[in-house]
């Protein structure tokens, strides 16, 4: 089965609605379906921006994650909020 390869990358922002509050940001920036790809590419964005979180994710493709035991997802606390 075919697979696609993503990288997301997680931050913490000014809200949008009010600039008091934070909010945490789950973006794709990434997706290809060639794995090594996807590998360099993570180390470049790590070594172009040490302060951000990235994460690779791999899934099937034609699949509907929420049926998924773990889909991509980033936690974010209350307090990396603040």
């Amino acid at each position: 089965m075919k697979e696609v390869y993503m990288i997301l990358k997680g931050d913490i922002e000014p809200s949008s609605a009010d600039a008091e509050e934070n909010v945490g940001v789950v973006s794709v920036v990434y997706v290809s379906s060639d794995e090594n790809i996807t590998k360099d590419r993570l180390k470049e964005l790590q070594a172009q921006n040490p302060g951000v979180f990235f994460m690779e994710y791999a899934t099937p493709l034609d699949t509907d994650l929420t049926t998924l035991s773990h889909y991509p997802s980033i936690e974010i606390s209350r307090k990396d909020l603040e």
